[in-house]
């Protein structure tokens, strides 16, 4: 089922000349509008004119969240306050918040986007779709509020917390479907059983999950818990928001939003462009946005492109899983270590349950990684040689992955802080 057929369908002949047609636009925008592009074009000696083909992209600079930053708050617009509708922005814990602006037509765009993305996961007019991402100057809940709007699905706009009266609204309005980070549904699957439920008493069918990492062993496990079908939803403000791609039901991919974003998969060390299926950094251009047009955004998320057809008939590309990030991957002994390796070793475990933290620290000049998991109440109460074979047994398949030595904590049940949004997977101790 298609929300926008002519698009999602286009040949891939037809795409590339509307993307490029498009990609003139941005260059132009960019230029005569944002001082920070202007002179990094110039810089790279590059006028929105050089731009002859699409594989002209690669000549042109990267754009880093720190260039948000520096042109905090409106730098970056390419159009006047006065045209901008809306605003959103991240929360800032690690610096200056990126401050993103949407004119009418970019809210119009985006929601076009989100409306796509629902119908793509299999989300029809008649269900009722609980949305508890946060609403706020985050942009997941307004993201999908106005997507599910859009194809008349009833929207139950709860954002996150409050779990149990998540679950007493889910039962008594019928929620169908459910929308939030995969750990929050891993902690509101709890939060049913807790309160003798089971996912037969509810009538959710589909999930659509995003904003964190997230393997395929997890979305196994939220699969049978709730019952339901858990897609994977990509986006991030500094591109428009949730909406730049979304696996359709073949669960091979997340389909790219193509008309309206190019996207590229680059070497995180030396910048250049790696061919579909190699592992790389996600980079993302926009082809249509207003007012804050962005060139090259260096995403931080590692993935790959897939380039084969699906069997669901969009000719789009798609990337996969994202597998983790370049700014929160540890290195542990010169080792690059991504907590979604963890997570898919863990899972493979049914006597632990989802919920982990990595603790790293520095003892003696070396790098010492800890992996807290919780075990299952069943195997809480088993006796301690049981725990102990447990334990050795997750280490060494946690060695045989990574290829260093790592130790092992099992601890109680509900002991690991929960999360309403993103889970706090790392804890890094060490004073570098």
């Amino acid at each position: 089922m298609y929300w926008n057929e002519k698009y999602e369908c286009m040949p891939r002949d037809e795409l590339k000349e509307l993307q490029l047609s498009r990609l003139k636009n941005t260059l132009e925008r960019a230029f005569y509008n944002v001082p920070h592009y202007r002179r990094l074009l110039q810089n790279a000696g590059f006028e929105p004119g050089d731009l002859k083909s699409l594989e002209d992209l690669k000549y042109l600079p990267f754009t880093y969240k720190k260039d948000l930053r520096e042109n905090y708050p409106y730098g970056m617009f390419a159009v006047p306050l006065s045209e901008v509708v809306r605003i959103h922005s991240s929360s800032g814990t690690t610096g200056k918040p990126t401050v993103v602006g949407y004119t009418r037509s970019d809210i119009n765009v985006w929601t076009e986007l989100m409306a796509r993305s629902l119908v793509t996961s299999g989300i029809q007019k008649n269900d009722v779709i609980q949305n508890a991402y946060g609403y706020g100057l985050f942009t997941g809940g307004l993201g999908f509020h106005y997507g599910a709007e859009k194809i008349g699905a009833t929207i139950i706009p709860i954002s996150g917390g409050n779990t149990k009266r998540q679950v007493m609204i889910m039962k008594d309005y019928g929620t169908t479907v459910l929308t939030c980070t995969p750990s929050y549904a891993l902690h509101i699957s709890e939060v049913i059983e807790e309160m003798g439920l089971k996912p037969e008493d509810l009538n959710l069918r589909i999930g659509v999950f995003g904003a964190e990492p997230w393997s395929e062993n997890m979305r196994k496990e939220i699969e049978g818990r709730l019952k339901i079908t858990a897609l994977d939803i990509y986006g991030l403000s500094e591109i428009i928001g949730p909406g730049v791609a979304i696996e359709c039901p073949y669960k091979n991919g997340l389909h790219v939003q193509e008309d309206h974003f190019l996207v590229e998969v680059i070497d995180p060390k030396t910048g250049d462009v790696l061919p579909p299926g190699e592992k790389g950094e996600l980079v993302f251009t926009s082809l249509t946005k207003e007012a804050l047009p962005i060139i090259r955004y260096r995403t931080g998320d590692i993935s790959r492109l897939i380039a084969e057809p699906c069997a669901c008939g969009r000719t789009s590309v798609k990337i996969g899983r994202i597998e983790g990030r370049t700014d929160d991957m540890l290195i542990i002994r010169g080792v690059n270590v991504f907590p979604s390796q963890i997570e898919h070793v863990l899972l493979q475990f049914g006597e632990t349950e989802p919920h982990y933290q990595l603790v790293v620290d520095r003892v003696d000049h070396l790098d010492v990684l800890e992996v807290h998991v919780e075990v299952s109440e069943k195997m809480f109460f088993d006796d301690v040689r049981s725990l102990e074979i447990l334990s050795k047994k997750i280490q060494n398949e946690i060695e045989t992955t990574l290829g260093i030595s790592v130790k092992v904590k099992l601890v109680e049940p509900k002991t690991i802080e929960r999360s309403e949004g993103k889970a706090k997977r790392i804890i890094d101790k060490r004073k570098i």
